[in-house]
């Protein structure tokens, strides 16, 4: 009967086919004939994952070598329509409006407990191997997966969605649409206790102020942005040598407000203590650092329910090194340097992809 299986595939009867082997597996369920026509039914159904499924357990557990070879060449059919199929999904991807739009793909953390299933699927998906696929997934924080037009990251993107694994994907024009304002400092409301009033800068420099509820306030971002200087010092040969070192870190804490598509930017050495609010007594002598523990524990004080997300430094070490993309990325910080440090860009990656995740997930 299985000859009769053979010529219903020839034939393209898979209908018939499908009857005989039906009958087949009741009769010799064990036989490794069968079992490869019930591949070769899956395959031609579509149902790809079973399909390949019975293709490798044939090559693990059969020796005759028709068998071995007929499965090989099941898989790499199945290789070819994966690949077909890959290639017509990015290609209606990016011809959408705005498919070729400079994004980027952002990983989000899988507990360990799940990543050795998880690294199987995203290696399927990214077609690497799965050990290779274990390191690139996140436990903690966010992961810079991949940068370039935002059609074939959107592919991607659901592609890893479907198996499961949590992330997603912006373009950088959507992060420039959110404004940035400096905060100078906070002067209370007089009529209304919920309100608040900054003074503050737009990102032409021009001073303002805004006045908001707090319960306006949907998300708060904190980093500590590296301040560099170019030290002398002697090598392992006692050679004079000029090289750059890490002097201090600045301290951030951006509040943002997604009703009014804004970002308030706090930075530890623009904030000017003496006016506004009263963070520090009259005529103390406290240092930035403390100033700025006051500060922080006043915002705690006034946004109990809101989220702290304060996983940058981590994500940042995932984007540094993507000079291209971070060029096209205004900063909007304003750190005295004697040249342009990616970590600032990275922070505005960082905070502006925040904001965009928070909106989106309310919606």
């Amino acid at each position: 009967m299985i000859e009769s299986v053979a010529a219903a595939f020839e034939q393209q009867d898979y209908k018939t086919a499908g009857k005989l082997l039906k009958q087949l597996l009741q009769e010799s369920p064990k036989d490794p004939w069968v079992k490869f026509y019930v591949g070769r039914l899956q395959e031609v159904s579509r149902k790809y994952q079973d399909a390949e499924k019975i293709y490798r357990r044939l090559l693990r557990d059969e020796t005759n070598s028709k068998i071995v070879a007929q499965a090989r060449q099941g898989l790499q059919r199945l290789r070819e329509f994966e690949e077909e199929e890959r290639k017509r999904g990015i290609s209606e991807a990016m011809g959408d409006t705005h498919g070729n739009e400079a994004g980027v793909l952002i990983l989000e953390p899988i507990s360990n407990e799940l990543k050795t299933q998880a690294a199987q699927r995203f290696a399927k998906v990214t077609q690497m191997d799965a050990y290779s696929a274990r390191l690139l997934l996140p436990s903690r924080g966010w992961r810079l997966y991949r940068t370039g037009a935002i059609g074939e990251l959107k592919y991607y993107g659901e592609q890893l969605q479907q198996a499961e694994i949590p992330c997603f994907w912006s373009t950088l024009a959507a992060l420039q649409q959110i404004q940035v304002f400096q905060v100078d400092y906070f002067q209370k409301s007089e009529s209304n206790s919920r309100e608040v009033t900054v003074v503050c800068h737009n990102q032409s420099k021009q001073l303002g102020s805004l006045t908001f509820e707090w319960n306006e306030v949907k998300a708060r971002v904190t980093g500590l942005l590296p301040i560099f200087e170019e030290v002398v010092d002697r090598n392992a040969r006692g050679k004079l040598e000029r090289k750059t070192q890490t002097l201090d870190y600045a301290q951030f804490s951006d509040l943002h407000i997604p009703g009014r598509k804004c970002i308030l930017r706090i930075f530890d050495g623009g904030y000017e203590w003496k006016k506004g609010i009263e963070i520090t007594l009259p005529n103390s002598q406290n240092t930035v650092r403390i100033n700025w523990n006051n500060l922080s524990s006043w915002l705690d004080e006034q946004l109990p329910q809101v989220k702290i997300w304060s996983d940058f430094t981590p994500f940042a070490e995932t984007a540094l090194d993507q000079n291209e993309m971070l060029s096209h990325i205004q900063s909007n910080v304003h750190l005295f340097r004697k040249e342009a440090s990616n970590w600032d860009s990275a922070f505005q990656l960082y905070s502006g992809l925040v904001f965009l995740k928070v909106l989106s997930d309310e919606c």
